[in-house]
């Protein structure tokens, strides 16, 4: 699976941003997806799940109620809506295909980042 995330960019405290990440390849449709960020001089960090249908989600606390993750499958699409944006939120993020788990070693792969920069 190749995954490619785009939609980032520069957005004021409060803001909203929504990132998507587009797969290739049939399989799309059978792997839990996963959002990570990693901000400068921090380690990548997990942000939220969806699970292979989309039927049930997870967040990293920083996030939730804030976070929103959503897919299309039809469109081998998974999105990260990010709203009530704050500076703490600036990161590279990250989408990666695997089994929806919290550890950056439950995926196989990796898109290649969009960054995000929130000001205050």
């Amino acid at each position: 699976v190749h995954l490619q995330a785009s939609g980032g960019g520069w957005v004021q405290a409060g803001g909203s941003l929504r990132l998507s990440c587009a797969a290739s390849g049939r399989t799309f449709s059978t792997y839990d997806m996963g959002w990570f960020r990693q901000a400068p001089g921090k380690e990548r960090e997990f942000v939220g799940a969806i699970n292979w249908s989309g039927s049930f989600t997870k967040y990293a606390d920083s996030v939730k109620g804030r976070f929103t993750i959503s897919r299309n499958n039809a469109k081998n699409t998974v999105y990260l809506q990010m709203n009530s944006l704050k500076p703490e939120d600036t990161a590279v993020y990250y989408c990666a295909a695997g089994t929806g788990a919290v550890a950056i070693g439950s995926y196989n792969y990796w898109g290649q980042g969009t960054q995000v920069t929130v000001s205050s």
